[in-house]
């Protein structure tokens, strides 16, 4: 039997295609094992699908001033040691990292310890983590073409994202039993990613009363973001997260306001769901959701609203733009060719593991 270390942590999008791999995993008969931080999101996702899991200590590095950027770098030296002596312990024949700080220590250690490392790169651009992980990796998967030229070219792989299946079966009857919303009225769903976002809760909550005249509104708010102020409002329901059921949203929704995180707007493009995409600014960010939209944008996949342009005007104006035209989205996101990337991240990781 093989055995694998996943890694990767600190938002949804760092876990996610790992989730999409493990039941090809175990299809194959690797003995899978999972190395994130000790209580990032990753942790409960992980260990939901019964997997072993081990913590390690993780730190980050902000593009702003906070005082956790004194204590981060011992926090990583931590997570070097612990993830270096798990490597060992453990013994995997290879390695496969989606990202996020957590991810580093865990390349690092493979390289140490001579595994094979593969890592995936969702954005245009590698971010930080995997920019470190890079010399030390024998692959990198990476999900736009555009990526390519930032990538050193006898080790990028264009793979696209892996997509977890369960999100195809999804059940629109389901939803409406679980959200108690009509079956005869439009629903936009909105997802501001695993965290949130205030800016996207705030512009849709500024126009609610302009939306629900149309639509009906299904709000992924993130965690403690719920506002109870909007509670009992007929045509609108929130939740932190959805895990079990997000697939049955989706297939409820006609259309999706969403940020533009690589991983959540290639599951958009697989589900071809019209969508308007809000990303997070460069102010906030390294810019590489801008440029994701952009890209998506330019392909005829989706309708992009910047963030400095985010107003209930522009929002509403954006929702009937998509929504009359949802077809021709729809049209478009099929037409694209998608390659089945667990087939070719599988292909990559059976030859590591030789």
């Amino acid at each position: 039997m093989k055995r694998i270390i996943l890694t990767g942590g600190g938002t949804a999008g760092h876990v996610t295609p790992n989730i999409a791999l493990i039941p090809r995993l175990k299809e194959e008969g690797f003995d899978i094992h999972y190395i994130g931080s000790y209580n990032g999101i990753e942790k409960k996702l992980i260990e939901d699908m019964r997997i072993p899991y081990h913590g390690i200590s993780s730190g980050k590095l902000r593009r702003y001033f906070d005082v956790r950027n004194f204590s981060d770098p011992f926090r990583v030296i931590k997570g070097c040691g612990e993830a270096s002596r798990l490597v060992k312990s453990l013994k995997p024949d290879v390695v496969f990292s989606k990202g996020g700080f957590v991810s580093v220590p865990v390349v690092l250690a493979a390289k140490k310890h001579r595994v094979p490392a593969i890592i995936h790169e969702s954005d245009m651009s590698p971010g930080l983590a995997n920019k470190l992980c890079i010399p030390s990796a024998v692959k990198i998967c990476c999900n736009f073409p555009e990526a390519m030229e930032h990538l050193p070219k006898d080790k990028a792989v264009l793979t696209g994202t892996p997509i977890r299946q369960e999100l195809f079966q999804g059940d629109p009857l389901e939803a409406i039993r679980f959200t108690g919303l009509s079956a005869n009225k439009p629903t936009i769903l909105v997802v501001g990613g695993s965290t949130g976002s205030v800016k996207v809760n705030e512009a849709v909550r500024g126009c609610l009363d302009e939306l629900l005249k149309t639509y009906q509104i299904i709000h992924l708010c993130g965690k403690d973001k719920v506002d109870p102020a909007f509670e009992n409002r007929s045509g609108y329901v929130q939740y932190e997260y959805i895990k079990k059921e997000l697939s049955s949203l989706l297939a409820f929704a006609d259309i999706v306001i969403s940020r533009a995180g690589a991983n959540a707007i290639c599951e958009l493009q697989a589900l071809a769901k019209p969508n308007v995409l809000i990303p997070l600014g460069s102010s906030a960010s390294r810019g590489d959701q801008l440029l994701n939209a952009e890209s998506f944008q330019k392909q005829g996949f989706s309708h992009v609203l910047l963030e400095e342009n985010l107003t209930n005007a522009t929002l509403l104006e954006a929702v009937r733009e998509v929504y009359d035209h949802r077809s021709d989205y729809r049209k478009t996101m099929e037409a694209s060719r998608m390659s089945n990337s667990i087939d070719i991240i599988m292909d990559l990781i059976r030859d590591a593991a030789k």
